[in-house]
């Protein structure tokens, strides 16, 4: 924050360029809070189930039996290897290694030779659980067994995308698009939770998408959530057409749910997501997805997806990129943040809230 008067400065470079600190943020606030592990409609039957890296960490979140979706650690508690790749479907979970097997539930079912032992106890024996939530079909995982829950994390959202992508539980991907950066993950997320460049950089969203007088991003409530609000061009100028009969068709929402993942519904009620993946302090991965009911195929969003992908997303490439390179040079220094009272399209209000997040995280505040 600023003393007096004084602008709020930015985050000093070592926040994005510092190993350490990227090996902090690893260890700490992506093992302590929600992170997107994959779709639900990769585990609709009992026994399905898919793999996941979530902060260093191989897990695998699967269907039992009795309909309940888990997650687990994927490690045999034999010795230590891996018990799944990629997402099949099984009827038990057995170790490639020396075939121990386990229920869906995770308890330990049987191994070869294990009858022999003396005082072996099959029930002490259980793959080690994960925290896991289904959010309207898209799953999470926390490796904090004493985290709050997600409704707790995001108050409000839940309810918002509801009303605003009211299939949301019928979808599922349709597309993803896989976007490798050369920047540490916290410049990506902050070019993506401002919209001060748009007009400049951007100028398909800007005119064939959003109507750029009305963009806000503000805190939503007492979360860990920036929620982006503004109005859909003029149909004459939208660059794809959208049904307005739909409630909320002519508006455009995004739901940042802190640190890694956003919910993003343009006009005409159309669902899409971004995953941010941080591979090194110098390089994450944009995981893009696009949905639609059951899957089923849409010109219309093939389109958008594919428009999205050749404007927007590349022009922020070029961008974080550069900001990146800029960052390890020894002229940058902190600069001030636009924060303009009113808010609106031209203020970094929401990059003020970001930082604070990001300074929690890594020097041992609440975050």
């Amino acid at each position: 924050m600023s003393a007096g008067n004084a602008p709020v400065r930015t985050l000093e470079a070592r926040y994005y360029t510092d190993p350490a600190i990227f090996d902090c943020e690893r260890r700490g606030l992506f093992a302590r809070t929600w992170q997107f592990a994959g779709h639900e409609s990769l585990v609709r039957d009992a026994g399905d189930y898919f793999s996941a890296e979530i902060a260093g960490e191989s897990l695998f979140c699967i269907r039992g039996h009795d309909g309940v979706l888990r997650a687990f650690y994927n490690v045999c508690q034999h010795r230590g290897h891996r018990l799944v790749q990629g997402a099949g479907s099984a009827r038990a979970i057995v170790c490639p290694y020396h075939a121990w097997s386990y229920e869906l539930s995770g308890a330990f079912r049987n191994g070869p030779n294990v009858a022999s032992v003396p005082g072996f106890d099959p029930a002490a024996i259980r793959l080690a659980p994960v925290r896991c939530e289904s959010f309207l079909g898209f799953v999470f995982v926390n490796l904090d067994d004493g985290a709050a829950a997600m409704d707790a994390w995001y108050p409000g959202v839940r309810e918002e995308l509801a009303a605003y992508v009211p299939d949301i539980g019928a979808l599922a991907p349709l597309e993803w698009i896989e976007v490798p950066e050369r920047c540490n993950w916290k410049v990506s997320v902050e070019n993506h939770s401002e919209c001060y460049h748009c007009t400049l950089r951007h100028p398909t969203f800007a005119t064939g998408v959003i109507r750029p007088e009305s963009y806000d991003i503000r805190p939503m409530g007492e979360g860990h959530v920036l929620r982006h609000t503004t109005q859909c061009q003029d149909l004459e100028r939208m660059s794809y057409p959208i049904d307005l009969s739909v409630p909320h068709a002519d508006e455009y929402r995004t739901y940042f749910l802190w640190p890694a993942f956003a919910f993003q519904v343009y006009p005409g009620n159309l669902l899409n997501t971004y995953h941010w993946r941080a591979d090194d302090v110098d390089r994450c991965t944009v995981w893009r997805g696009w949905f639609t009911p059951g899957g089923a195929e849409s010109e219309v969003v093939r389109r958008l997806a594919r428009q999205d992908r050749e404007t927007t997303v590349a022009e922020d490439l070029r961008l974080v990129e550069s900001v990146a390179e800029g960052l390890k040079s020894r002229g940058y220094r902190p600069g001030p943040l636009v924060v303009d009272p009113a808010g609106g399209l031209n203020s970094e209000h929401s990059i003020r809230t970001l930082q604070r997040w990001m300074r929690e995280a890594v020097d041992g505040e609440d975050s």
